[in-house]
């Protein structure tokens, strides 16, 4: 094991791209065994060699710059779907309710009745059903 960590030095390794790109080869993957698509494979073979290629890469500097791309890409798409998955497990537990002056997205818990809501960016109060 050892010859392989001299050999990796100066090379730029698996980052979230190539995490990313292996997830997708692995789906193409077992698609192209349920359809039985010469296409799936290739198209398989080429995210692989794009895979090792990143990671055994010594442009260091360019991967990087890849590796940020698709961050920039990916963390907005994350954080949507996980605020919708951490919204729809508090719905038992809270309403959600929006400003009608600055569009913010306001949390109150259920149960208390009518109550007065107030946004804490614009100091607007509304009244609404909890």
């Amino acid at each position: 094991m050892n010859w392989f960590r001299k050999f990796m030095v100066g090379r730029y390794g698996v980052d979230q791209l190539s995490t990313a790109l292996l997830i997708v080869s692995i789906f193409f993957s077992i698609l192209s065994r349920f359809f039985n698509s010469g296409v799936l494979n290739i198209l398989n073979m080429i995210i692989l060699f794009i895979i090792f290629y990143r990671i055994f890469s010594k442009d260091i500097g360019r991967r990087y710059q890849e590796n940020n791309k698709f961050l920039k890409i990916w963390y907005p798409i994350k954080n949507k779907v996980s605020s919708r998955i951490q919204r729809i497990k508090s719905l038992k537990d809270y309403r959600y309710y929006k400003c009608s002056n600055c569009k913010q997205k306001l949390r109150v818990p259920k149960g208390k009745g009518r109550i007065a809501i107030t946004c804490p960016k614009c100091k607007m109060t509304m009244i609404k059903k909890s």
